[in-house]
């Protein structure tokens, strides 16, 4: 199981999603949205498991700035979570092509 959590440290459930896989003692690997965003590939592989709408963040300070509710085009949010990663709902947990937006512990006990 390769599991990848990508989230900001501030985040609560971000950090849940860390103790629930070091409790069970699954490795993963943290990526931090706020050094690094997710890549094109990553980003798509995560949307066709959860779809695009779901990994947005409408209560972030950056849907906001963007007026992202007037931006109908899902090209153009594609895009623009490509640039700006503090739109993603956190934590996306990974494990290969299977992915999960926010704690989701009853997904993650049928991956073991």
């Amino acid at each position: 199981m390769a599991i990848q959590i990508f989230g900001v440290k501030k985040c609560f459930d971000t950090k849940k999603a860390q103790r629930y896989f070091k409790e069970r003692r699954v490795n993963f690997q943290f990526i931090d949205l706020s050094i690094k965003s997710l890549s094109k590939g990553e980003l798509n592989s995560v949307k066709a498991a959860v779809g695009l709408h779901s990994l947005i963040n409408s209560k972030s300070k950056e849907y906001k700035t963007l007026n992202l509710d007037r931006i109908l085009s899902a090209s153009m949010r594609e895009e623009l979570l490509l640039h700006h990663p503090g739109l993603y709902q956190t934590p996306i947990v990974r494990n290969g092509k299977q992915a999960t937006v926010g704690y989701n512990p009853k997904v993650w006990d049928s991956w073991q």
